[in-house]
């Protein structure tokens, strides 16, 4: 929520809680110092699943559900997959997944993150707003 950047994700062909392991490692990996971050979720079997749970405690990280029948609570979640679903999978049949992984992954690293300005950031990217509110902090300290 700090910057509306997408810090880990996963793509697979179920919908399982391997996907949200792998989601989770992805972001650990691109953060690093994790401990101590909410993780919100919706109440998807996958999000309470032991595996998850694991992978929530081995890196101090906190868990968070939305109640039943809440919109509310992944409203940043739902605009973003409206976004993915209007600028890549609508545009066109994709022959294979590997080739729609990439054009999502493509879109979130290069569009998403990079070229779309964000009002609530103050007009500026995922990306440009992290690199002056990382700057701002170092600054200070």
């Amino acid at each position: 929520m700090f910057s509306g950047r997408i810090v880990g994700y996963s793509i697979g062909d179920r919908m399982g809680s391997q996907i949200a392991v792998d989601a989770l490692a992805s972001a650990v990996r691109r953060r690093r110092d994790v401990a101590g971050c909410v993780v919100h979720s919706d109440r998807g079997s996958q999000f309470r699943s032991r595996k998850v749970a694991r992978v929530l405690a081995r890196h101090d990280l906190l868990g968070s559900m939305g109640q039943v029948a809440s919109a509310g609570d992944d409203a940043e979640m739902e605009s973003f997959f409206s976004l993915l679903q209007k600028n890549v999978l609508d545009r066109r049949r994709w022959a294979t997944r590997h080739e729609l992984r990439l054009a999502i992954i493509t879109w979130i690293e290069r569009t998403y993150h990079r070229r779309r300005r964000q009002v609530r950031l103050g007009r500026l990217t995922p990306i440009e707003y992290e690199t002056i509110k990382t700057t701002q902090v170092a600054l200070a300290a």
